[in-house]
């Protein structure tokens, strides 16, 4: 289901009329594809979260939506990579190529359907916010869907989880997109090479948190046990 709607909501960006824009969009790739490598694992769910979203969103507000899917699309692949000691699964590789290509697509025609045709209710920070929340469903609810089907657990509670960890820094991502897309027309995409080092400070944070978290986890079982002994 998500490879045909991926493929569906790529066929229909591709009917659209687009401006390209090769420069900008190399280098959003680059970086995007840069700090899809900076990856920390969600303690209590299969799976990992990058710190490339801001530059996904940048595509997606500034680029085409041709544009915004290739970017998300080769992201993940370098992000789902595996390392040498783990085993290549091309079911997974494929199902979160689809999962970001939709959420690209669903993000880029919400951002086109509002700012760009000047809806009455459109500002930039509110029409990045919407944008982004289109993003963030198109994420998780694919995600929390294909971990109750392999976990055989509730859905909602699945998402819950997905939320309370990564909804902190969807927050954060749009804030950087709009202060960049706000200087972008002045300093171009020099203005994302800015970005960066602090994603990587934030990616740095965001392991030493995560890996408290899932230290917590694992030796609570085994202090209730020794507790429990004493």
């Amino acid at each position: 289901m998500m490879v045909l709607a991926a493929m569906a909501s790529t066929m229909y960006a591709g009917l659209g009329s687009h401006t390209f824009h090769p420069f900008y969009a190399l280098a959003l790739l680059a970086l995007a594809a840069a700090t899809s490598r900076m990856k920390v694992r969600l303690p209590g769910i299969e799976g990992n979260m990058s710190v490339n979203l801001p530059f996904l969103l940048l595509a997606v507000v500034n680029l085409s939506a041709v544009e915004a899917i290739l970017i998300a699309s080769v992201s993940t692949v370098v992000q789902c990579w595996p390392q040498q000691s783990k085993k290549f699964r091309p079911e997974q590789m494929v199902f979160n190529i689809s999962i970001m290509a939709v959420a690209a697509s669903m993000a880029n025609l919400i951002w086109n359907a509002a700012w760009l045709n000047k809806a009455s209710w459109a500002s930039l920070p509110l029409t990045l916010s919407v944008t982004t929340a289109a993003f963030f469903l198109g994420q998780t609810i694919p995600v929390a869907a294909i971990i109750k089907l392999s976990e055989n657990t509730s859905m909602g509670r699945a998402w819950r989880s997905i939320v309370q960890l990564s909804f902190p820094y969807y927050v954060l991502s749009a804030g950087i997109a709009s202060m960049l897309s706000l200087v972008g027309h002045r300093f171009g995409w020099q203005a994302a090479v800015v970005v960066f080092p602090v994603m990587y400070g934030i990616h740095h944070s965001y392991r030493l948190y995560f890996g408290r978290i899932g230290e917590a986890m694992r030796t609570s079982p085994l202090s209730r046990t020794a507790s429990a002994g004493a």
